[in-house]
């Protein structure tokens, strides 16, 4: 039996569970990325997956690392998880086929932080001649 988000949300509402607001959450994301159901799971599992594995890679380049200082080393794993995320998620959305949704918003995260230049459409004014 498949079951839609929506409905179980509507469901969880009647019956008043604390499962509720967890639900209708997936449904918000679901709808503000404007992804349907088994686009969401494939995304929110690309995000698992590559945060996972930036973490693994970070420690690993920081144990190669001589660093002694606990406060530099906490900095600079931080800057390398920082530069590494978004390079994960993009490689580890290519088998999930969530790949564009993924480039999309790595672009805007950037854009965001300021490291990305905003894309300005030029509007041009016409004036038409009577």
């Amino acid at each position: 039996m498949i079951v839609v988000l929506s409905d179980f949300c509507a469901a969880a509402i009647f019956f008043g569970t604390a499962c509720h607001k967890n639900f209708c959450m997936f449904e918000k994301l679901r709808q503000k990325w404007k992804v349907n159901v088994l686009q969401l799971v494939l995304i929110l599992c690309t995000f698992a997956i590559g945060g996972s594995l930036t973490g693994y890679a970070a420690k690993k380049i920081m144990n190669i690392l001589p660093i002694e200082a606990d406060w530099l080393w906490a900095i600079i794993y931080i800057l390398l998880v920082t530069i590494i995320w978004p390079i994960m998620v993009l490689i580890i959305s290519l088998p999930f086929g969530q790949f564009r949704f993924f480039s999309n918003y790595t672009r805007k995260l950037g854009q965001k932080m300021g490291l990305l230049k905003t894309e300005k459409v030029k509007s041009q004014n016409y004036k038409v001649k009577s």
